[in-house]
């Protein structure tokens, strides 16, 4: 059971125990962390979860799918390090992971 941060855009920080095999996006949700919407309830069809991942964790996460990549396309904030929430499944391995949230999902 990964511990995981979610730090919102103002700073605000969400701790929570995370479930092993559920998505990061799953565990904002279940949580109530704030600023993840999750609309699609994790099909990858909405990038209502996107997420935001400090590099250093970029490669232990490996490379976004081709149909997340054209998600997060549409999004006027994308970045290197963005990843939608719903297509990284946590496991012990996620320990400390801090995601970071946009501004907004929209």
């Amino acid at each position: 059971m990964p511990t995981i941060t979610f730090t919102a855009h103002d700073g605000e920080c969400f701790t929570v125990d995370a479930l092993d095999g559920t998505s990061v996006m799953q565990t904002a949700v279940d949580h109530g962390v704030p600023g993840i919407l999750g609309d699609c309830g994790g099909g990858c069809s909405c990038a209502t979860c996107h997420v935001f991942i400090p590099r250093d964790w970029m490669e232990r996460l490996g490379p976004a799918s081709s149909i997340e990549r054209a998600l997060l396309s549409g999004r006027d904030d994308l970045a290197p390090n963005s990843r939608l929430g719903c297509q990284i499944v946590l496991s012990p391995a996620h320990e400390g992971l801090n995601v970071l949230l946009p501004e907004s999902q929209y």
